[in-house]
């Protein structure tokens, strides 16, 4: 997400505009007065310097020394350095200046947008879009809860079974409905597995407002859902194999004790009728 607010960057500096033409004159050049030069000097001195220490920020931010970085942007951006008053912004902004705190981050955001910096100015249309869709981002990282992955072609309610079953047609019955169960539950298992880890389920349109720490927060909770999802699942399917475990065995032990008295029962005697 960081990228984002960077990508931008090199507008900044791109729009260099052509020298009007000037025309000839035989006259010379007036001298500068000293002092002016003076000042040119001190004036090239100060914007080198400031090129210099930006240099250092950037590179102590790229090692992650952030309260380092914070402090030489927050001198250079006091002083006016419009790149280090981006950058500022993108830190309070990124939570990287110690915590998110988007007042300042605006702040910074703003100054550096009025000397028509690329990425302030887009910075802060991103933060106008944060506040319209924060309902959605607040669903993300808390409230999402799966259950728009039962669509109806995973929903597999689970069968009931008798203690046990005595003819072949309630037993034909049931052995279908296990199979359909099965097939359903099967199904959904391959589904969830697929659809997770459940952060690619965040629109792309949502993704990109949150911040780092909001980031974490929304894949933390996702992975909760997840792993819920699964542990549900299982508990589901434990359930109704041991349902159909239990029927299957009263219904083999009642087929087995009805074959054996047929088995075991004496002929029948011709006279008898």
């Amino acid at each position: 997400m960081k990228t984002v607010l960077f990508c931008a960057a090199l507008l900044c500096g791109s729009a260099a505009l052509a020298a009007e033409p000037v025309a000839k004159s035989a006259a010379k050049p007036a001298a500068q007065p000293a002092a002016a030069k003076s000042a040119a000097a001190s004036s090239s001195a100060n914007t080198a310097n400031a090129a210099a220490e930006l240099a250092e920020a950037d590179a102590l931010f790229a090692k992650k020394a952030y309260p380092e970085a914070l402090q030489k942007y927050t001198k250079l951006a006091n002083a006016g350095n419009v790149m280090a008053q981006q950058h500022l912004g993108e830190m309070y902004f990124y939570g990287e200046a110690g915590a998110v705190d988007m007042d300042k981050a605006a702040q910074w955001f703003q100054k550096a947008a009025a000397k028509g910096n690329a990425v302030a100015i887009a910075s802060l249309d991103l933060m106008k879009q944060r506040e319209a869709r924060r309902a959605d981002l607040d669903y993300w990282i808390a409230k999402y809860d799966g259950s728009d992955l039962r669509t109806s072609e995973y929903r597999c309610p689970a069968p009931r079974f008798p203690t046990m079953s005595k003819v072949n047609e309630e037993i034909d019955l049931y052995g279908g409905k296990m199979k359909a169960w099965e097939a359903c539950h099967n199904r959904w298992v391959k589904y969830l597995n697929a659809s997770l880890p459940l952060t690619k389920r965040i629109p792309e349109d949502i993704s990109k407002l949150f911040t780092k720490d909001e980031s974490d927060k929304a894949a933390a909770h996702l992975k909760e859902v997840g792993d819920r999802l699964a542990e549900d699942t299982r508990v589901a399917g434990r359930m109704v194999i041991a349902d159909f475990d239990a029927w299957r065995a009263g219904t083999e032990a009642y087929v087995k004790e009805h074959n054996d008295m047929v088995k075991n029962a004496p002929p029948r005697d011709p006279d008898d009728k």
